[in-house]
């Protein structure tokens, strides 16, 4: 009766992760087929070897196997890498039939919670991470860690150049930084910038412009004052 509540339990839980967490959250539907078939698969060989007197052995040297797979069509990011060892975990743990049955369950629980906490929008939502490619070459830190700051609209915790073109005054950023739009200047109408940014950097204020005097109305025009790109028109009359 044991095996079958484990595996039950793995079939629910694998659907868990890959339905309710990875696909609503990333909307890939190719490494959800890969976790679905992975996990099953090292349940159905952790189960039959399960009996034999290297069970554990065979097991922990299958994960080991397992772990070092990589999709050769597609680069997985470090979240998809969480997501495929918690499936490679979840089967092995109902696979290989720990007792008490509550362990392996609680086991499995907890990869779960894990997962929905750690990958969910709420935690670190401003951190970020990108391949910025700047159209200067910058050589120099601070002039560098200021340009992204600009860029990215945010707070640059760490700048790792990879690759500094003179020639072609390119450089090539990897950047890791904390978004916060609010202190740095967004698109307005006219070329202004936000409110929010001025009120965060006083000496950015743009000093008023001098007003442009202009000619009172009514008043005629004298054609020798007038600019050379404007036509002066004559008319002529009857003495």
């Amino acid at each position: 009766m044991t095996p079958l509540i484990l595996i039950a339990a793995d079939l629910a839980a694998i659907s868990i992760l890959t339905f309710a967490l990875y696909l609503r959250r990333h909307r890939r539907r190719d490494l959800v087929v890969s976790y679905l078939g992975m996990n099953v698969g090292v349940m159905a060989v952790a189960a039959a070897l399960s009996g034999s007197a290297a069970g554990v052995g065979l097991g922990l040297g299958l994960f080991g196997v397992l772990s070092i797979i990589r999709l050769r069509s597609t680069e997985l990011a470090q979240h998809e890498v969480a997501y495929y060892f918690s499936a490679l975990a979840l089967g092995l743990i109902a696979g290989l039939g720990i007792d008490p049955v509550w362990l392996p369950l609680a086991l499995m629980a907890m990869i779960l919670l894990v997962m929905f906490v750690g990958d969910h929008s709420r935690v670190l939502p401003a951190y970020r991470h990108q391949t910025v490619i700047l159209d200067r070459a910058i050589a120099v830190d601070e002039d560098l860690y200021a340009r992204l700051e600009e860029v990215v609209h945010g707070k640059v915790h760490s700048a790792t150049v990879q690759e500094l073109d003179l020639v072609n005054d390119k450089t090539v950023v990897d950047v890791r930084y904390a978004y916060i739009p609010a202190t740095f200047p967004a698109a307005t109408p006219a070329g202004k910038v936000a409110p929010g940014y001025l009120a965060a950097h006083p000496s950015a204020d743009p000093a008023p412009s001098e007003p442009v005097p202009s000619e009172p109305a009514g008043l005629p025009v004298d054609p020798a004052s007038a600019p050379a790109s404007a036509p002066v028109h004559a008319s002529a009359g009857a003495a």
